[in-house]
């Protein structure tokens, strides 16, 4: 019989390690080559998307308005120095995601210019000599850098690729041994405890922030803190409360992720569900109470459900995402009806603002027949209204003759979510005071 206080226990694990194990997952998948640039991206280099994301991406809620350049990094061996280029007052952001999935630093537009420069990335604690650079302190040793670079059309790939070609990381010095990497769980574990096992030598390469200390302690009983795994030839009762409390914190993520922000006409705003960071800020963070939740199990639970549904976000300095759930009349959004958003005016942004289509329960890009997976202030031939106003219809099929021209994001014929996305949000869309309208169903 499994030990209620013991699965318990597990569910509260579970949720407390799914960011780090899922987000090491992910970052795993860049050297083997099957992430969402679709080629290898070796330790301490940069891989490049040549193209916009479309449906072939498998990747919760990823963006369609810029070129991803990410970068897994590794600085076990010993700092590096990152270049980047000049790109000209263009838009990009790189952000710099440890472990735990904490946005531990940011370069770009908005925190550092755009001209060309050198930072150095060091391990936690390193105090040598950067040559003058700017320093980045990770705050674990295997980290991502995910880069974003703005995007205007087709006709803008070629520059594009120029700029993502002039970001570069080397060693600082020459590295003393092989990079650590993430580590592998043990060969023996049965797919029931494997999760758990990857937990387990996680958690011990990539120990979390003295704070959590309480945390840590309340793992050791399920076998998280062993040496040596316990999960080869486990306890009968130990097993039993492991996979139940893995399925009953699966639950609760995914509930969290659905149900923990707030839903205004419709609209459920991210802008601080990113505000989980309560331990490292580095160059670009912004280090204030406003920027950060006040509690540490609330903020454990929604680095949980910002992992689930948008993996790699921004804080809402950085970049604003609004999530649409329901139309006017409180009804979830279905490919069986269309639907009419008015946005006026669209958000208040200093880079610029998008409309993004996704599906559910995924929140992958769909396919459609005209391969637009958004809309927003750069999209050829938007309709913009004599009061600054832009009107969007979402629906499966193109819109009738009879509606005249229309600015048309297509839907998927099942649930789906839309996400808008605003780039250096500026005034309402940064200080709160933003209010998207509801969405109304036209049928």
């Amino acid at each position: 019989m499994t030990d209620p206080s013991l699965s318990e226990a597990a569910a509260r694990a579970y949720i407390y390690g799914y960011p780090l194990v899922y987000n090491l997952g992910e970052i795993a998948k860049l050297p083997r080559g099957d992430s969402i640039l679709g080629v290898p991206v070796p330790w301490n280099t940069f891989g490049s998307a040549r193209r916009l994301l479309g449906p072939e991406a498998k990747f919760v809620t990823p963006n369609n308005d810029t070129l991803y350049t990410v970068a897994p990094c590794d600085v076990s061996q010993g700092p590096l120095v990152l270049s980047v280029p000049d790109t000209a007052q263009r838009y990009y952001v790189l952000q710099f995601v440890d472990a735990w999935t904490n946005n531990f630093a940011y370069v770009g537009r908005r925190a550092t210019g755009t001209a060309a420069a050198e930072f150095v990335l060091a391990p936690a604690g390193w105090s040598g000599d950067a040559g003058g650079r700017r320093v980045i302190h990770a705050p674990t040793d295997v980290f991502v850098i995910v880069g974003r670079v703005q995007v205007d059309g087709d006709a803008d790939l070629d520059a594009v690729h120029a700029l993502q070609d002039g970001f570069g990381l080397q060693p600082l010095e020459v590295p003393a041994g092989a990079l650590a990497g993430i580590p592998a769980p043990g060969a023996g574990v049965d797919h029931d405890l494997a999760w758990w096992e990857q937990f387990r030598v996680a958690l011990a390469a990539f120990p979390p922030p003295a704070a959590d200390a309480d945390v840590v302690a309340a793992l050791e009983p399920l076998g998280l803190g062993a040496a040596a795994s316990p999960y080869e030839a486990p306890d009968q009762a130990l097993a039993d409360a492991l996979v139940a409390g893995q399925r009953q914190g699966a639950a609760t993520v995914e509930d969290v992720s659905r149900t923990s922000l707030k839903i205004v006409d419709g609209w459920s705003s991210a802008m601080h569900g990113f505000d989980y960071n309560l331990d490292y800020f580095e160059l670009g963070t912004i280090d204030a109470p406003e920027w950060k939740l006040d509690d540490r199990t609330t903020a454990s639970v929604a680095r949980a459900a910002a992992a689930r549904a948008g993996l790699w976000g921004n804080h809402g300095y950085e970049a604003r995402y609004d999530l649409l759930w329901q139309d006017e009349h409180g009804d979830e959004l279905s490919g069986a009806h269309r639907y009419e958003l008015t946005l006026s005016p669209p958000p208040d942004v200093g880079a610029f603002w998008s409309l993004t289509m996704y599906d559910e329960p995924d929140y992958y890009l769909v396919r459609n027949p005209i391969d637009r997976y958004s809309i927003g202030d750069r999209t050829p031939g938007l309709i913009v209204g004599a009061d600054g106003s832009v009107v969007i219809r979402m629906q499966v099929d193109p819109p009738s003759h009879a509606d005249g021209p229309v600015n048309w994001l297509p839907a998927p014929p099942g649930a789906f979510r839309p996400v808008l996305r605003a780039y250096e949000p500026h005034g309402s869309a940064l200080d709160g005071t933003l209010r998207l309208p509801p969405v109304r169903r036209l049928a």
